[in-house]
């Protein structure tokens, strides 16, 4: 991609969020080269001296992509924090803040996280394996758990505080199965997930 990114890093931008936009809205069946070459201002055969193909587009926006949410969301999340609560509700907060200044990214992910039976490259299926592990070590290690009640199995309210986040996030994808990313409004949806931190907290926090 050494051609693609010698590009002047505005040309490089708008191209990569008409790409992003047009994957999330429409996913990699229905996306089409000829909207995103149309939105980015470009022709195409300069799209297609960039990428070989739409495949080797949407492998390279999935990288992209994953390199962003770890350089702009996990990287930042505080693993310091010991309370799981206020660790998950921070990282909650990183989240919203890197995808309200660039949606494109997440929407694309959203629709690419719903896509079923995606053939990956061996090395994009790994990364973005690890980029799960690393989410899920962010999130669960290094917790103190002299926090929970004294009155429950602590390693098991934890394991339901897990369960708990981990089903909600099930259920939202659920919920957004066949909707596009571009046409949501995700601020209800965080309101929600506070809600529920806060009952949690609530049901095996000593206060």
């Amino acid at each position: 991609m050494e051609k693609f990114e010698n590009l002047d890093p505005q040309k490089q931008q708008k191209i990569l969020e008409s790409a992003l936009m047009e994957f999330a809205e429409n996913g990699y069946v229905k996306a089409s080269t000829n909207r995103i070459v149309k939105q980015a201002g470009i022709g195409k055969g300069m799209l297609f001296y960039y990428f070989k193909n739409k495949k080797d587009l949407y492998e390279y926006l999935i990288e992209y992509s994953l390199n962003f949410i770890i350089d702009e969301y996990l990287s930042l999340v505080d693993i310091n924090e010991t309370d799981f609560i206020k660790r998950l509700k921070g990282a909650a907060q990183i989240k919203m803040k890197a995808q309200l200044e660039n949606e494109q990214v997440f929407n694309f992910m959203g629709t690419f996280m719903l896509t079923k039976d995606l053939d990956l490259p061996p090395h994009l299926q790994k990364r973005y394996e690890q980029l799960q592990q690393q989410g899920y070590a962010l999130l669960y290690e290094g917790i103190d758990k002299k926090l929970f009640r004294k009155d429950v199995d602590v390693d098991k309210a934890f394991n339901l505080i897990r369960w708990g986040v981990d089903g909600y996030q099930r259920d939202l994808l659920q919920r957004l199965q066949g909707k596009k990313m571009t046409e949501l409004d995700f601020e209800p949806y965080w309101d929600e997930f506070y809600e529920y931190l806060d009952i949690l907290k609530k049901s095996f926090y000593t206060n």
